[in-house]
C-alpha cells in the first residue's frame, strides 16, 4: 500500500494495487449520485478520512476479476452486500461489509440482528432500484440513511481497503475503520466467517 499526498486537506489518499487513484470528488463522474450527494454531506463526510477513486473497466468489477486484474489483495477488497427480511409484515433492509476473503453469516447473525425470522440476499432488481447504483457497483456510502450498515470488525481492522462506487466502471479506496463512522454504521464482531 502506498500514500499519495494529494488531498485538499493534506491527508494522505489511500492507494492498493495498480490503479490510478484520485479525490473522489475530484472526478464526481466516477461516482453514482447518491454516492456523491453522500461524500458531499458533511453529516456522511465528517467521520471520513480521504476516500479516493479510481477508473476499471466495467466487464471486471466483480471481486475476483477485479483483484485478479489490479493488483487487489482480495483481504483489502470489502464487499457490500445487501439483505432483506420481514417481520409483522414490515420489510427491513440492511448492508452487511465483510472482506473478500469472508462471508456474511446471513442466517445467524444477520438475522438476528435485522430481528426477522428469515433473511435472504436482496434480489438485484430491487436492490438497485432502492440502492440507486448499478448492481456489481453498490456500496456503503450512500444507501437509504433508514438501513444498518453493519460492518464486519474484520474490516475496520483491515487499513485501506477498496468499495464500490456505485457504478461498475469504478472504485473506492478508503480506510476500513472509516466504514465504521458513517452515519448509520455498526461495527459487529463475527459478520463474517471466512471463506473455505
Amino acid at each position: 500500500m502506498a500514500l499519495h499526498d494529494d488531498t485538499a486537506d493534506g491527508r494522505p489518499l489511500p492507494v492498493l494495487g495498480s490503479l490510478h487513484w484520485q479525490p473522489a470528488l475530484d472526478v464526481p463522474e466516477l461516482l453514482a449520485d447518491p454516492v456523491r450527494a453522500a461524500l458531499r454531506d458533511p453529516a456522511v463526510s465528517a467521520g471520513l478520512g480521504p476516500v479516493g477513486v479510481a477508473a476499471i473497466d466495467a466487464d471486471l468489477a466483480d471481486t475476483a476479476a477485479f483483484c485478479a486484474a489490479y493488483d487487489v489483495p482480495a483481504a483489502a477488497s470489502a464487499n457490500c452486500v445487501l439483505v432483506a427480511g420481514k417481520r409483522e409484515g414490515q420489510e427491513r433492509w440492511a448492508a452487511a461489509i465483510v472482506l473478500a476473503t469472508t462471508r456474511a453469516d446471513v442466517n445467524g447473525v444477520l438475522r438476528r440482528r435485522l430481528d426477522v425470522r428469515k433473511i435472504s440476499f436482496a434480489p438485484m432488481e430491487a436492490a438497485v432500484a432502492r440502492s440507486g447504483m448499478e448492481y456489481g457497483g453498490i456500496t456503503p456510502i450512500g444507501l437509504p440513511t433508514d438501513w444498518p450498515i453493519l460492518v464486519d470488525a474484520a474490516v475496520a481492522a483491515a487499513g485501506p481497503v477498496v468499495i464500490g462506487s456505485g457504478i461498475r466502471g469504478s472504485k473506492l479506496v478508503i480506510d476500513g475503520a472509516d466504514l465504521a463512522r458513517l452515519p448509520q454504521a455498526e461495527l459487529i464482531e463475527g459478520l463474517a466467517r471466512p471463506v473455505g
